[in-house]
């Protein structure tokens, strides 16, 4: 596949950027959706983009860069040239759950109701993002039979698109970006159940795409690598095992209190 969509001499548009961007107008915008049912601010809630895409977007680079340093720091100012790939979810993620701590705290209010807001939003923007990769011809698996992908039924061009010289290889990409749109309509789901209390949306979240993701990492080829150690399978395990105890946890007492769904419980935000 060309990565480049737009080529006309200095300037040039890559898809990777094209399907970056699609994923945060997608997310913010389902995210703003549901903070208005609630009556948030939009002060409040695009503030709050701003701060953590921004700091979401130097988490997945740093995060990237430094499992793949070897080759980074012999070549420093590749480090800037992010529209050919190279961000880590999970780098990513763990940076915008600090911004989002820190932004609720200093405005006095519950991270757990903002998180449970974004995790929607944030899973369908999962999954329009990977197709940058495909462009790209990275997060792909190993060789795979033509008539194997055949038979998973995956569309003649995605199968072409992940033969390099003579081979085909596995489309985890798609694999991913299939298990985020699934992922995306059950927290749509479930959110609206009558005894959802706060924060366990998050905990679902973080299970649902965890489990995908481990599985998914035996198949890929690029993982980021901490010795013999796939990171990606690592956080993802640790994250499940967390966020199975905390769904018990915020699910204690009353199923009345903290419910979701109870905007008694959201404070509303102006500035």
């Amino acid at each position: 596949m060309n990565p480049t969509l737009v080529d006309v001499g200095i300037i040039q548009i890559q898809w990777y950027s094209v399907f970056i961007f699609l994923a945060i107008l997608v997310g913010c915008t389902i995210i703003l959706i549901e903070a208005r049912k609630y009556e948030l601010s939009d002060d409040f809630i695009m503030n709050m983009f701003f701060w953590t895409i921004i700091s979401s977007f130097f988490g997945a680079r740093a995060y990237y860069v430094i499992f793949n340093w070897s080759y980074y720091s012999n070549n420093l100012l590749d480090i800037l040239k992010v529209w050919e790939g190279g961000l880590a979810i999970h780098g990513a993620i763990l940076a915008g759950l600090l911004c989002v701590v820190i932004y609720t705290k200093k405005y006095k209010t519950r991270a757990l109701y903002l998180l449970d807001f974004i995790v929607p939003g944030l899973i369908i923007g999962q999954a329009i993002g990977r197709w940058g990769n495909f462009f790209n011809g990275e997060a792909h698996g190993g060789v795979v039979a033509y008539e194997t992908l055949k038979g998973f039924m995956i569309p003649e061009f995605v199968i072409e698109g992940m033969k390099f010289g003579e081979f085909y290889y596995h489309p985890t990409f798609l694999y991913e970006s299939l298990a985020c749109i699934l992922g995306f309509i059950f927290l749509i789901v479930i959110r609206r159940w009558r005894y959802l209390k706060a924060g366990q949306l998050t905990c679902i979240y973080v299970i649902w795409y965890g489990a995908f993701r481990f599985f998914i990492e035996f198949l890929r080829t690029d993982s980021l690598m901490l010795g013999p150690l796939k990171m990606a399978q690592f956080v993802s395990a640790f994250s499940i095992v967390i966020c199975i105890l905390l769904l018990f946890i915020f699910g204690k007492g009353s199923k009345f209190n903290n419910q979701y769904n109870d905007t008694r419980n959201i404070k509303k935000f102006s500035f």
